[in-house]
C-alpha cells in the first residue's frame, strides 16, 4: 500500500474522508508497519504494546497539524487489533484504548447487497449497535444507512460526544460502518450526519434497541439476557391456523391502564406501572376476564406522551417509560404462560418530523418520499415512507419480523391502513396528491409493500396474525396475496363498530326505528374476514366513555 497523501490527511482532519480506515490504524507500507492515529486535542500520543508498561511505550511523532500522528515500526505483518493500545497522558495520568481503525468490517459484501435489494429480513442483525467480541476484542458495532451522507461519526458518551474519534467508513448502498472497542452495553450513543451541504445533524440510531426517557432521545447499546419459557405456546400457535381459533382481544394503553398509589415520584413522569408490574396484574386481571389476546397500543419509542405512540421516533425500541427491552420481553413470556396472545399495534403508514429521528436522515428525502405530495401526510403533520424504496421496504419488513422475532409478540395490527393505500387520503384539493402511473389513486407501492409484508410474516412465523386498521371499502384486505388480495389475516370491521355504537346512543324509545344500524353489517359481513372492534378512537376527542 502506498502512503496516503496530503490531500487524504486533509481529509481526515476536516472529517471529510468517507474511509478513514484506509488512512489510519496500522498499515504496511514500503515493506514497513506504520500506525496513524487521529487525535486532534493531544499534544502527544504514545503506543503500548502488549502488557508492557507506560516507561516501554513508544511516542508517535506528528505527521498532520490538524492532529494524525504516526508511528514507525520495523515489522512486515500487521498486528492484531489486541496487540497494541493508544495511550493519551494528562499529567501523572493515562489513558489507554485500543484503536477503532484496526478492525476489519464487521459487515459482510452479501449482508450489503441483499440490504440494497431490500431482502435482508434479519436487518437489525447487521444495522444499529451490536455488542460483541471481534477479533478478540470487547467492544460495539455500530451501522447505519445514510447514502447522501458526506460523513457519518459516531458519538456518544464514551468519546465526550465529538465527531473527532469515531468517524465511520462508508460500505456499499450506503451503509456507514464501525467497529467501537470498549464500547459496552449501556453506552449512549448517536450518529452525526455531516449533509451534502456541509450542515451537520445529530440522529438517534433507526435501528436502535434502547433508548433514553423522553425529553432525552440517545440510544443505548442493549444486550438480551431474558430466558424465554414460552416454548410450548410457540409450538401450539404454529400447528394452528388464527381463523379457526376463538379470539377475544383485550386492547389496552399501558401508561393509562393503571397506575401505581402514592404521590408522583418524579416530575417528567407519572406513576406508570412497568413491564414487569403489568406482567404480574395485567396479565392475571386479563386471564381472569377470559380474553385470549391483549392487544398492546404502539410500545415503540414516541417523543410525546399524547400521541399514545402513534407517532413513532424508535420502531426497533420498546419505549423505556415502563422498562428496558427484557423487561418487555418478561410480559410477553408472562402472557404466554397464561395462555394469553400478544398483538401490537405497529405503524408503517407514517413517523414524526422530530429532528432526532427518521426524517431528513442524512439530510434528503431518504425514509420519506422526496415529493410532498406522497411524502407528508397534512392531517397528521407526519412524514409517510417511501414505500417504492427497496431500503425502505426492508426497513420496514425486517422491522415487523423483529417484533416476532426477538419478543416473540403473535400479531401486529398494522395501523391506518386506508391513509397507505390511497394517494388522495385526506387530501383537500386536487393539486395536493400526485396519481399513479395509470393515472389512478391508488397507491401501487403501499400496495405491493403490504403484500411482501403478509407474505414475509406468515412464512417466517407459522400462526402469527397481521390484522388491518382499514376503514374503506378496499377489496380483497384479507384475501391472499397470490389470489390478488392484500393478504391480510384480519381485517378491524370499522363499519360495525360504528353502527353499533351509534344504535345503543340512541333513546331508547327511538330505537326501533334504526335497526337497520344493525342489520346492515350483514350485507358485507362474510366480504372479509372481520374482527369486530372497539376501539380506543370511539372514547376520546369528547366522545366519553363507553359505559
Amino acid at each position: 500500500m502506498t502512503r496516503p497523501s496530503t490531500e487524504d490527511l486533509d481529509r481526515i482532519v476536516a472529517l471529510a474522508h468517507a474511509d478513514p480506515h484506509r488512512v489510519l490504524g496500522p498499515h504496511l507500507e514500503d515493506g514497513r508497519l506504520r500506525l496513524r492515529v487521529f487525535r486532534p486535542a493531544a499534544s502527544a500520543v504514545w503506543i503500548r504494546w502488549g502488557e508492557e508498561d507506560a516507561e516501554s511505550a513508544q511516542p508517535m511523532m506528528r505527521l498532520h497539524a490538524g492532529g494524525i500522528f504516526e508511528l514507525h515500526c520495523d515489522v512486515d505483518e500487521l498486528p492484531d487489533p489486541k496487540a497494541y493500545r493508544v495511550e493519551l497522558r494528562d499529567g501523572p495520568t493515562a489513558s489507554l484504548s485500543h484503536d477503532p481503525y484496526a478492525f476489519w468490517p464487521t459487515l459482510g459484501d452479501l449482508d450489503v447487497h441483499l440490504m440494497g435489494e431490500g431482502k435482508h429480513r434479519l436487518l437489525h442483525h447487521i444495522l444499529g449497535a451490536h455488542a460483541r467480541v471481534h477479533q478478540d476484542v470487547e467492544g460495539t458495532a455500530f451501522a447505519v444507512w445514510a447514502p447522501e451522507a458526506k460523513r457519518v461519526s459516531l458519538v456518544g458518551d464514551f468519546n465526550g460526544w465529538d465527531g473527532h474519534s469515531h468517524a465511520m467508513r462508508r460500505l456499499g448502498s450506503g451503509v456507514w460502518e464501525i467497529f467501537a472497542p470498549d464500547v459496552l452495553e449501556g453506552a449512549l450513543y448517536k450518529f452525526e450526519v455531516w449533509k451534502s451541504d456541509g450542515e451537520l445533524i445529530v440522529k438517534a440510531d433507526p435501528l436502535g434497541r434502547q433508548m433514553q426517557l423522553r425529553p432525552s432521545n440517545a440510544t443505548q447499546v442493549t444486550v438480551s439476557r431474558h430466558p424465554w419459557d414460552d416454548a410450548p405456546w410457540i409450538e401450539r400457535r404454529a400447528a394452528s391456523e388464527p381463523s379457526q381459533r376463538p379470539m377475544s382481544i383485550y386492547e389496552v394503553h399501558l401508561g393509562s391502564w393503571r397506575h401505581r398509589d402514592g404521590p408522583q415520584q418524579h416530575a417528567d413522569r407519572p406513576n406508570w406501572l412497568g413491564y414487569r408490574e403489568l406482567a404480574d396484574e395485567l396479565v392475571d386481571y386479563v386471564a381472569d376476564l377470559g380474553f385470549t389476546h391483549i392487544e398492546i397500543m404502539p410500545v415503540m419509542e414516541h417523543p410525546f406522551d399524547g400521541s399514545w405512540g402513534y407517532q413513532v421516533g424508535g420502531f426497533y425500541a420498546p419505549t423505556s417509560r415502563y422498562g428496558t427491552p427484557d423487561d418487555f420481553r418478561a410480559l410477553v413470556d408472562r402472557c404466554h404462560q397464561r395462555d394469553i396472545g400478544v398483538i401490537i399495534d405497529w405503524v408503517p403508514a407514517h413517523f414524526p418530523k422530530d429532528a432526532f429521528a427518521l426524517g431528513r436522515f442524512d439530510g434528503t428525502a431518504l425514509y420519506e418520499h422526496l415529493d410532498p405530495r406522497k411524502g407528508e401526510h397534512r392531517q397528521w403533520g407526519t412524514y409517510v415512507f417511501n414505500y417504492g424504496r427497496n431500503e425502505v421496504r426492508n426497513f420496514l419488513i425486517a422491522n415487523a419480523l423483529y417484533w416476532l422475532d426477538e419478543f416473540h409478540v403473535d400479531g401486529l395490527r398494522a395501523d391506518a391502513v386506508a391513509s397507505m393505500l390511497y394517494l388522495d387520503y385526506a387530501a383537500e384539493r386536487p393539486a395536493d396528491w400526485a396519481p399513479n402511473e395509470y393515472g389512478g389513486r391508488e397507491n401501487l407501492e403501499a400496495i405491493a409493500f403490504l403484500r411482501e409484508l403478509n407474505d414475509a410474516v406468515h412464512e417466517r412465523f407459522p400462526g402469527a396474525l397481521v390484522i388491518a386498521e382499514e376503514s374503506t371499502a378496499w377489496p380483497g384486505v384479507t384475501r391472499g396475496t397470490a389470489t390478488g388480495g392484500l393478504g391480510f389475516d384480519f381485517k378491524w370491521n370499522m363499519g360495525w363498530m360504528h353502527d353499533t355504537l351509534a344504535y345503543f346512543a340512541k333513546d331508547g324509545v327511538f330505537r326501533s326505528y334504526h335497526h337497520q344500524l344493525l342489520t346492515f353489517g350483514l350485507l358485507y359481513a362474510f366480504s372479509e374476514r372481520f374482527v369486530l372492534p372497539l376501539s380506543h378512537d370511539e372514547v376520546v376527542h369528547l366522545k366519553k366513555s363507553l359505559l
